[in-house]
């Protein structure tokens, strides 16, 4: 499942660079399967309770699992909707536009966070999946800065405002990349130290429901 996301992930950014709408197809029909692959694990996850009912570690694996499972399914998505982006334009993204954008670099992060997630649970290294949080900032930065960016792109390509409106909606598909990331880094470091990081920093605040 893993590897199928991450593939999807790479096809979209090489659809992206290389305008290859062939590519675009190609992940819009692969999605169907990582769909079918997402319901499979869940399964697995549910008989494993109902015929095992484990506890502790076990029970926590198994939990992160589930989790885990949901988000790489939402990265799938993710990628699925950048290839739509690609089929609905008639042209190539200018390199201007990429640019000022930093739409590349942000891609390229996006992937390599995606690829430390996995690397970290393989590994069961929760050094590696705290990383996480640190290499998302990057993408936190390119997406705080997209407005400004393409605003002032427009200024001088104001004919290109396609272009750069889907610029702006596949920025902010992938924050939400590092988003579903950051969740996936969360839910190894619960099933290998039993610590539970969502909402830590509301509750440090003295934050309240």
């Amino acid at each position: 499942m893993w590897e199928f996301v991450l593939m999807q992930l790479n096809k979209s950014h090489n659809s992206l660079i290389n305008f290859d709408k062939d590519i675009a197809r190609e992940i819009v029909v692969i999605e169907k399967r990582v769909n079918s692959l997402e319901l499979k694990i869940d399964r697995d996850c549910e008989n494993f309770f109902a015929l095992y009912t484990p506890v502790a570690i076990d029970l926590r694996f198994v939990l992160a699992v589930l989790k885990i499972n949901s988000n790489l399914e939402r990265i799938g998505d993710i990628a699925e909707g950048v290839a739509k982006h690609i089929l609905s334009t008639e042209s190539n993204f200018s390199p201007e536009l990429l640019k000022e954008t930093r739409l590349l670099e942000m891609y390229e992060e996006a992937i390599a966070i995606l690829e430390l997630t996995l690397t970290s649970f393989e590994k069961e290294d929760t050094l590696l999946a705290r990383n996480v949080f640190k290499k998302d900032d990057l993408l936190d930065e390119i997406n705080y800065a997209a407005n400004e960016n393409i605003l002032r792109y427009l200024k001088t390509h104001p004919e290109d405002i396609d272009h750069a409106l889907y610029a702006l909606s596949i920025i902010r598909k992938l924050e939400r990349v590092g988003d579903q990331s950051k969740n996936i880094a969360e839910e190894i470091i619960f099933y290998l130290e039993a610590k539970v990081l969502k909402h830590s920093s509301k509750s440090k605040k003295g934050f309240k429901e």
